[in-house]
């Protein structure tokens, strides 16, 4: 009001451009004089004119103005998904295949929107999302959190291939019966978890349990582990996309063990634009499938 009182030269003029009455003005300007401890205008005529102390007040008046033109600016790209920032959380062996072309969509969408990523396993990854530390999460999941708060995505399933040396009796078959490989030594690829039981059920339903000689939580090694002739193993295709040469990959049926992989997120957080871009980001990406891996022969 003191900014519009100066820059009209009379509170009249400046009620007018307001819409308030001249009494309103007059007494708001009081109210400020009185918090200022200064006069802040002085009669001139017919109009009035800043003291030094209007004057200051009102060269600060026009920052503050600005100021307050710049947040509301902000908030609006903020809210409309045009700027801000986003915590996510993900395993390795989707960094490639999914996070990467997602972000690339995502920057295309909202190119001002930074991410944070950071790997983590599982349980710290959904416990980041629930404490509200990470906005997202793509983790081995195919079931609701216990938390009401928080939804699963389902993204793609990613099914278990049988890795094996390329001098084994079975290489030659492009697909193979899940119990066929039951008398096998296994190299163990998954840590106890959401990725280790798809492959144990999966055996217990073609009618054995694996025999782990090896244990490695690292796919590279343990291809390295078969192509040395020490057992065979069942590793999922999106961590398979670099094989070993000394490895064959191939197709298994009955049962063939799939992993689920999703997206974890807070239900209220789903109203941020910039979350819904990368959520559709990673869905459009995931639609196709995961790719094959390289050396596989898949059979329909």
């Amino acid at each position: 009001m003191l900014r519009a009182v100066v820059t009209s030269g009379t509170v009249t003029a400046a009620a007018a451009h307001l819409g308030y009455t001249p009494s309103a003005v007059s007494q708001q300007v009081a109210a400020l004089e009185r918090e200022a401890g200064a006069k802040l205008l002085e009669r001139v005529g017919r109009g009035v004119r800043p003291t030094a102390a209007g004057l200051l007040l009102t060269e600060h008046a026009e920052l503050i103005g600005a100021a307050v033109a710049r947040a509301e600016s902000a908030l609006a790209d903020l809210r409309d998904g045009r700027t801000g920032r986003l915590s996510v959380r993900y395993f390795a062996t989707v960094g490639s295949p999914l996070m990467a072309p997602a972000l690339a969509r995502l920057r295309d969408t909202h190119p001002d929107v930074r991410v944070e990523l950071r790997l983590a396993d599982r349980e710290e990854s959904v416990e980041a999302v629930v404490r509200g530390s990470a906005d997202l999460a793509v983790v081995v999941q195919d079931r609701d959190p216990a938390d009401p708060a928080v939804r699963l995505v389902r993204l793609l399933e990613d099914p278990y291939a049988a890795v094996l040396p390329a001098s084994h009796p079975l290489a030659a078959e492009p697909v193979l019966d899940l119990a066929r490989l039951s008398g096998e030594r296994w190299v163990g690829s998954e840590p106890p978890g959401p990725c280790l039981a798809p492959v144990l059920d999966a055996c217990a339903t073609a009618g054995f349990s694996p025999e782990f000689v090896l244990q490695s939580e690292d796919y590279a090694t343990a291809q390295g582990f078969v192509a040395a002739g020490l057992g065979i193993g069942l590793m999922p295709l999106l961590g398979l996309r670099n094989t070993h040469p000394g490895v064959v990959v191939r197709e298994v049926r009955n049962p063939t063990p799939l992993r689920v992989i999703s997206a974890v997120v807070r239900r209220v957080a789903l109203a941020q634009p910039a979350l819904r871009g990368l959520l559709d980001a990673l869905r459009a990406v995931a639609a196709p499938g995961p790719p094959e891996a390289p050396g596989a022969e898949r059979h329909h």
